[in-house]
């Protein structure tokens, strides 16, 4: 693997990966890695043996090293986060996957007659400067990271255009600073992104025009995120729902996650977050309540 890095001193014995207990009903964990921060060559390379053959060709088959370097460590995470919830210390190179119908992937878990398999949704999403993985029990979840100047190829308003629903696109059109309208419409794209996921139909069977994402303010401040139908905006599609995030002060994170049935017609609660931001095999950190996680909406 042809990679180019600036050096950054690593123990040579790195150090195993930290279990973690499994998110509560209503608690979602997030973990992330910032590629600027991986510079070790042979840390790298140990990356690269956890992935299955096929998983390493695509990697090595990308053309750049700031491709390859994302893909990698997009894989990484996915194994690493996921084997940190089982009792058995599994391999992170043991594990196998598999997609749904509309190609979202999911753990192909190899069930034995003494072990049942944690009951874990997991939802994967990367720039070339941040890898990002959600986890939840029991419930569908969906992820978005996008850079906050992710620059676009059009105006901010031709995209919206065409991807938008009316609802979004007057709002946007309303904004007259541009860099404001340019953090507005990312935080939409994002949400959007995330919701889609979290559906697991792929997305021509949930085309963004097709619904519309709000961010509505409420007594105390906070944002409340809802997400409803274009065709009847009276119907709320009232079990998803979100957080938006700013995240290392770079970026904007979104996440979608299914309410549990057992507390819906209950009342609003909010979603339990953990961040973590991690280096497999060499430091995990707990960032929430930080400067490194500021809530934009959804969590209260």
């Amino acid at each position: 693997m042809n990679l180019h890095y600036l050096q950054r001193s690593f123990s040579s014995a790195s150090l195993p990966l930290v279990p973690v207990q499994l998110p509560s009903p209503m608690e979602t964990h997030f973990w992330y890695v910032l590629p600027d921060e991986i510079r070790s060559p042979s840390l790298m390379n140990r990356y690269l043996e956890l992935l299955s053959p096929c998983e390493k060709a695509n990697v090595l088959r990308m053309s750049g090293d700031q491709l390859k370097k994302s893909a990698l460590l997009a894989r990484t995470l996915v194994r690493t986060t996921i084997a940190r919830y089982i009792d058995s210390q599994v391999d992170p190179k043991s594990l196998k996957f598999k997609k749904n119908n509309y190609g979202k992937p999911e753990v192909a878990w190899q069930i034995a007659d003494d072990w049942h398999p944690p009951p874990l949704h997991f939802n994967i999403s990367h720039t070339s400067s941040c890898i990002a993985c959600g986890v939840t029990v029991d419930r569908p979840i969906g992820i978005d990271v996008e850079e906050k100047k992710r620059k676009l190829k059009n105006h901010v308003l031709t995209f919206a255009r065409r991807y938008f629903s009316s609802h979004e696109l007057d709002h946007l059109s309303n904004i007259s600073d541009p860099e404001i309208q340019c953090q507005e419409f990312m935080k939409l794209w994002t949400l959007k992104e995330a919701y889609v996921k979290a559906l697991g139909r792929g997305f021509s069977a949930a085309p963004f025009k097709t619904f519309t994402i709000q961010l509505l303010k409420t007594i105390k401040g906070a944002s409340e995120i809802i997400v409803e139908s274009s065709d009847d905006p009276e119907i709320l599609t009232s079990n998803w729902q979100f957080a938006l995030l700013e995240l290392a002060g770079s970026h904007y994170a979104a996440i979608c996650t299914e309410k549990d049935k057992l507390i819906e017609g209950k009342g609003k609660l909010p979603m339990k977050l953990t961040v973590r931001r991690t280096i497999p095999f060499v430091e995990d950190e707990c960032v929430s309540g930080t400067n490194s996680v500021v809530a934009i909406g959804g969590l209260t």
